[in-house]
């Protein structure tokens, strides 16, 4: 196993952290940048800086340490308050893209860099896809910072000589505090407020949803597999974890982790109900042990990614469908998938554990 030394942008997010626990078993060199500082240890040695900044970019990147990075994993991101509303608002288009310019133009990788997109390449957030989505599909009518940080990508990789991956993963699950489309985190919260109010857990979404999942860490173990095979140079690749995800059917697993019965679904938008409960959630968290976050540090806007991944108002909608194929990824060799039940059971039960949910 071939050493490498990774840069990886966006640590502490849900890909970020995933890519840094794969890398710590490989034993790589990593030097991790994130805005906060890191919440847990590990091997990568962390630095704090905003990647909004040009000049603070400039300073940092200069520094002799970043000039022999073979590896860069660009897993930073910015939203808008407005979560949705902000994946077409011309801002958030401008800064994702300066803030990966502010990247690029003071440092690059000497062999691979990884760029993360999503199901948004597919325009399901504009009107209901192709499906399955395919890599070789025409780019969706209307702006999308996914096609500008990709050109300047391929430009720059022209130029550099070194190789680019791109990925599209699908409702990314994983573990990460603040996270603005933290799934599983919103998921548990929603379910420990429920059984301390007596409610069963009811499914808050829509009918027909079909859509499937990614494991953050099996996304992670893609890219760094992607990053030593020359073949998927220039590749985009589409990750899911390999089976379908209905969520009435795996509703009652999710309320067995804890220990709570499937109620009747009720549809709920999370977004306007949840932020109503801070208080309790504080008193659960006295309760419980568990980590001192409030619900909005823990969650931020990922009640708004939750009601758009449940499908709240979602029914008789072709456009809560959204299918990927990943047949490209494994003609190219990687052929690792999750069971998505098993995934949420054991996601969820880990941040229990942690004493960051009840048990």
């Amino acid at each position: 196993m071939s050493s490498r030394k990774y840069l990886v942008l966006g640590a502490l997010g849900l890909v970020g952290r995933a890519v840094l626990r794969a890398l710590e078993r490989r034993g790589d060199e990593v030097i991790a940048i994130s805005r906060r500082q890191p919440d847990s240890s590990g091997t990568a040695r962390f630095v704090s800086l905003d990647l909004t900044d040009r000049d603070a970019c400039a300073a940092t990147f200069g520094r002799a340490e970043f000039a022999d990075v073979s590896h860069v994993v660009y897993a930073a991101l910015h939203e808008k308050p407005e979560l949705i509303a902000g994946w077409r608002d011309p801002e958030q288009i401008r800064i994702n893209t300066e803030m990966l310019r502010n990247v690029l133009d003071f440092v690059e990788p000497l062999e691979h860099l990884a760029l993360l997109q999503g199901t948004k390449a597919y325009g399901a957030h504009i009107a209901p896809m192709k499906l399955p989505g395919k890599e070789t599909d025409p780019r969706h009518p209307g702006d999308n910072f996914y096609w500008t940080q990709e050109d300047l990508v391929r430009e720059r990789s022209a130029s550099g000589g070194w190789a680019f991956s791109v990925f599209r993963p699908q409702v990314v699950c994983g573990d990460a505090v603040g996270s603005p489309m933290n799934l599983v985190a919103a998921l548990g919260v929603y379910a420990s407020i429920s059984r301390a109010l007596g409610e069963p857990l009811r499914f808050p979404g829509g009918a027909g949803v079909l859509t499937e999942a990614t494991d953050a860490d099996l996304l992670a173990d893609a890219i760094v597999w992607t990053g030593g095979e020359p073949a998927c140079g220039g590749e985009t690749l589409n990750v899911t974890n390999g089976d379908v995800l209905e969520w009435h059917g795996v509703w009652p697993t999710v309320a067995r982790v804890f220990g709570m019965p499937a109620g009747e679904p009720t549809p709920r938008r999370l977004a306007v109900e949840m932020p109503r409960h801070g208080a309790l959630w504080d008193r659960l968290v006295a309760d419980h042990g568990l980590r001192p976050w409030t619900m909005d540090q823990l969650i931020g806007s990922s009640w708004q990614f939750a009601d758009a991944v449940f499908g709240f108002g979602a029914e008789r909608n072709p456009g809560a469908v959204t299918l990927l194929s990943t047949i490209r990824i494994r003609q190219l060799g990687f052929h690792d998938c999750v069971d998505t039940e098993r995934m949420l059971e054991r996601q969820l039960s880990n941040l229990q554990a942690r004493r960051i949910l009840p048990r």
